[in-house]
């Protein structure tokens, strides 16, 4: 697949269900819900750093020119789900929604978790430790949720508190139909592989395990949302799924999530992150593992820093002078 086929593949819109559609940017979707009484819509997650432009096409598309949404709503606020976020509420200056327990993040309060990429399953997982942890400060636009459960502008659907994956994450739930939105509680790929997460290989698997903080809320919250019996699941990574696959790899995945979802190791598989409405209170301390890994790619990074040094003096040595080609001087001891 070249570059191009590549980058339409990953931009492509979909649709979820009457009213509800999706775009994938790159590895993460974000989604777009139209409310069947009002006609007014919401944004749901903010994908990538560079997704703004390709928000603002897709709510072009669907809403017409200028149209811009009620509220953006986000499940969560790790770094694939919030990219375009300050550059959306410049432009649109609209409310942000999030769960209380994820104001933190969001109001630069306090960091998330460091992710942990001693969890294996592939190149994303082992690259985490790049991934920024925040936080970020949108406080003028971020309002917490209403208690009761009910979105702002969306009077059909409701949020279902889902821990584990990150301290305040939210689903959405349409219950006239079934309709939910998982945000990153389960994905339909697996999150942690390159070739998995780039190429929409469908496979439903638990959290991204290189940023799901507690595992024990994390089971649970994957437990209430099989208790729904969702007729389409349409979730942070990965494409839909529906109907009786949809069932049965979520009854499974609810039934054996300790077999098939946790890690066998990593920081947070037997003692999890502390949080509550301030911040991380608590970490678990760094695994063996973790501590080797990080020696081995600041020794890695140090050279390749060091070998780019001696590449570009070596350049520069053989630059010609007034347009004569030198001869690089090396000497033996």
């Amino acid at each position: 697949m070249n570059i191009e086929a590549l980058e339409s593949y990953t931009t492509q819109m979909f649709s979820v269900a009457p009213g509800v559609w999706g775009k994938k940017d790159l590895f993460v979707n974000f989604y777009m819900i139209q409310d069947q009484t009002t006609g007014a819509w919401a944004l749901v997650d903010a994908g990538l750093k560079w997704s703004a432009p390709k928000i603002r096409r897709m709510a072009e598309e669907l809403f017409g020119e200028g149209s811009k949404p009620t509220a953006i709503i986000l499940t969560h606020g790790h770094f694939d789900h919030v990219g375009a976020l300050s550059t959306l509420i410049d432009e649109w200056n609209v409310p942000v929604y999030a769960h209380s327990m994820e104001i933190p993040y969001l109001t630069g309060q306090s960091a998330y978790p460091p992710p942990d990429p001693t969890v294996g399953g592939g190149l994303m997982a082992a690259m985490s430790w790049m991934y920024p942890k925040g936080p970020i400060n949108i406080k003028d636009f971020v309002r917490k949720l209403p208690n009761d459960n009910s979105i702002p502008g969306l009077s059909d659907w409701k949020y279902i508190h889902t821990p584990g994956h990150a301290p305040g994450h939210i689903s959405l739930f349409r219950e006239s139909d079934r309709v939910l939105i998982a945000g990153d509680a389960f994905v339909t790929t697996k999150a942690e592989s390159a070739i998995y997460a780039l190429s929409g290989i469908k496979h439903l698997s638990g959290p991204p395990k290189y940023f799901t903080c507690n595992w024990a809320s994390a089971e649970l919250s994957v437990i209430k949302l099989a208790a729904l019996d969702p007729e389409v699941a349409a979730t942070g990574h990965g494409a839909c799924m529906r109907g009786e696959e949809l069932r049965s790899a979520l009854k499974n995945l609810s039934t054996h999530f300790k077999a098939v979802a946790l890690p066998e190791e990593g920081r947070y598989v037997n003692e999890p992150a502390v949080t509550n409405e301030r911040g991380v209170m608590f970490l678990p301390p760094a695994t063996e593992k973790m501590t080797n890994l990080a020696k081995i790619l600041g020794i890695s990074i140090a050279v390749a820093s060091i070998a780019l040094i001696i590449y570009q003096q070596t350049r520069n040595k053989r630059a010609p002078v007034n347009g004569v080609p030198q001869k690089l001087d090396v000497q033996y001891h």
